[in-house]
């Protein structure tokens, strides 16, 4: 049995978390270079917590320049067992208005040009992903919400754009239609395949600031409506990270959908064969199977 610590990934309109016990900024460093910012660490409820803002206190990192690889080790190598991710997304559905959570369970990946992996030549792996939300985290989440207030919808599809600019007009049909994406936003790829990786139980709360550029009463995306949104939803949030603490058990058993054993079977490189310089690399994120 090995003791719950949170990690929180704040989107924008999160970079602090209030409430915290024993609570400092810390700088960590990793191998793969700086996260967005340092992390706010303590407790809440008796539980270990870490809190990091993903665009940097500020909003100073864009989608695209966000070092995913960092941010992922720094907290793996806090000791971070589950990973709730906060996310300001657009809807393709009518029924999910701006205002409304909800808890993601797949994804399609649109980015481009970001470091997706942790491995690479020299210690090749390959993690499975068809199911990349941890489904007991994701119903921690759908209950922190619904007692926050949050009008929840449980499962959906969230379409990770490139950014940084919005969806045009044709792409946002074709997201909606043709591939059945329910939210979109920029940041929760590659987040979830290095959470997975990193042998992290990751689950993603999207919070909802508009639809996007497909409704026909909405318009094109305003971001001084955004904004408004985005304060509601950002209180919401972190009334949500609150109330995880006594979802989430301090001790746990080895995770029934197997997120925390993900590298068991992946790494396909002969141990001989190995470039040394990249297993030390990973020694916070592979280091159980390595």
């Amino acid at each position: 049995m090995a003791n719950t610590m949170i990690g929180v990934i704040g989107g924008s309109g999160i970079y602090q978390i209030d409430g915290l016990q024993d609570a400092r900024w810390q700088r960590v460093e990793t191998p793969w270079g700086a996260p967005s910012d340092e992390i706010l660490t303590g407790t809440l409820n008796g539980v270990p917590m870490a809190f990091l803002p993903r665009h940097g206190r500020g909003h100073v990192h864009a989608p695209g320049t966000i070092p995913y690889r960092a941010n992922i080790d720094a907290l793996k190598r806090l000791g971070v067992s589950d990973v709730i991710a906060l996310s300001a997304c657009g809807s393709f559905r009518e029924e999910m208005a701006p205002g409304d959570f909800v808890i993601v369970d797949q994804f399609i990946d649109r980015t481009v040009g970001r470091d997706s992996s942790f491995f690479g030549t020299g210690c090749v792996a390959h993690v499975g992903l068809a199911h990349p939300v941890c489904a007991r985290l994701g119903t921690a989440c759908a209950e922190a919400a619904e007692a926050a207030g949050a009008r929840v919808h449980r499962g959906g599809t969230y379409l990770a754009m490139e950014g940084a600019q919005f969806s045009t007009l044709a792409e946002s049909h074709m997201y909606r239609t043709a591939w059945g994406a329910d939210v979109i936003g920029m940041t929760n790829m590659p987040e979830a395949k290095l959470a997975r990786e990193a042998e992290l139980c990751y689950a993603s709360v999207a919070m909802i600031t508009d639809y996007d550029s497909w409704h026909p009463d909405h318009g094109e995306v305003d971001v001084t409506r955004i904004l408004a949104t985005l304060t509601g939803n950002a209180d919401k949030g972190r009334d949500v990270v609150r109330r995880l603490p006594a979802l989430l058990s301090d001790a746990r058993a080895p995770c029934q959908h197997g997120c925390d054993r993900a590298l068991d079977f992946a790494i396909l490189t002969a141990p001989e064969a190995r470039d040394p310089e990249l297993v030390a690399r990973l020694d916070a994120v592979a280091g159980r199977v390595l």
